[in-house]
């Protein structure tokens, strides 16, 4: 198995006279489940782009397979795509849609008919063949798009936002196909998303980018507990997060002291590392909503707002009451300034 079998090395993509994204290196491994993850506007989607060869790099290199594909055409790369609207043919039946490529290779009649009823299969689709797009749900399409692309053998499978145009049911189940199909397939497969928990769910590694950049690359489990920076925790949810000064937590709002003494630049917790009810420090509740197995509280405080989980079974304080909190040293995360 090849570790650097997707390779992007100083990859500068361009729109006009605006860089995109500058100097990107980065590997991909044979097999892998990569998710690019980040805000809108951080040059996920052009990575992807220049990668499936609709987007000419400005420098660098990109190599599939040890092969050299920069100038490549996208036909030629052995790339498969899953695109956020689906793509399908609305004239064409579902068994048409999924047999297009092949038929466009010059395949046999019988080798079409094979592939194409075990791409169908592969996705959940049997039974499926003789109906048009519009006469499916969303999941539906999504996975005859994505068995459109796999009987194509693709080195590479490359997905935009494959569920962002789905139900939040749908998006769990689409989560559990896809992951079945990559396992079953092997295919290295490359998806983009803005969805922090849907990256954290699906991939194998995340690649979070900022401003065109790599801001960390890491398993599931390590931007999910260790971010680096003070953008990858919030971005991944630490909403709380503050600079330290002269013993004391500061912002733009205001100064809290620390209780515990830390060397830390900055610390940031997540709602749930924040002790409510208990407490040195009081603020006023701006905002209380239910939500499931807790309640999110968002507190304003002298250090401004203070987002914060409570066990559900705790009293709940009303919009404009008083509450103690603390933000103990054990429950933050410590990062570089």
């Amino acid at each position: 198995m090849s570790e650097n079998f997707v390779q992007l090395t100083d990859l500068t993509l361009s729109y006009g006279k605006t860089v995109a994204v500058p100097e990107l290196n980065l590997s991909i491994a044979e097999g892998e489940l990569v998710a690019l993850l980040g805000p809108s506007g951080c040059g996920k989607t052009t990575t992807m782009r220049a990668i499936a060869g609709l987007l000419p790099p400005t420098s660098g290199r990109i190599l599939i397979d040890g092969r050299d594909v920069t100038r490549m055409a996208a036909n030629k790369r052995g790339i498969g795509l899953v695109f956020q609207s689906y793509a399908l043919f609305p004239h064409l039946n579902a068994f048409e849609n999924v047999a297009f490529g092949l038929r466009l290779q010059k395949m046999s009649n019988d080798e079409v008919q094979t592939r194409t009823m075990a791409g169908i299969e592969k996705v959940g689709l049997s039974g499926f063949e003789k109906r048009k797009p519009a006469e499916m749900s969303g999941g539906q399409q999504q996975r005859l798009s994505l068995a459109r692309s796999l009987v194509m053998e693709p080195k590479v499978l490359l997905l935009d936002e494959p569920l962002s145009n789905l139900d939040a049911r749908l998006r769990l189940e689409m989560r559990t196909e896809l992951q079945r199909v990559q396992r079953e397939t092997g295919v290295t497969m490359v998806f983009v998303t803005h969805d922090q928990a849907e990256a954290l769910a699906m991939a194998d590694r995340i690649v979070l980018m900022n401003a065109g950049k790599i801001e960390q690359v890491g398993t599931p489990e390590d931007l999910y507990a260790r971010p680096e920076t003070a953008f990858a925790a919030d971005f991944i949810g630490f909403e709380n997060i503050f600079h330290v000064k002269d013993g004391a937590l500061v912002s733009d709002a205001g100064s809290l002291p620390m209780t515990t003494a830390s060397d830390a630049a900055i610390l940031a917790w997540r709602p749930g590392g924040v002790q409510v009810g208990q407490g040195p420090h009081q603020g006023a509740v701006l905002a209380s909503s239910f939500a499931g197995e807790h309640r999110e509280y968002v507190i304003d405080s002298a250090l401004g707002q203070i987002k914060a989980d409570a066990p559900v079974g705790a009293a709940a304080v009303a919009i404009g009451d008083t509450i103690a909190f603390d933000l103990p040293l054990h429950t933050a995360r410590a990062l570089d300034a």
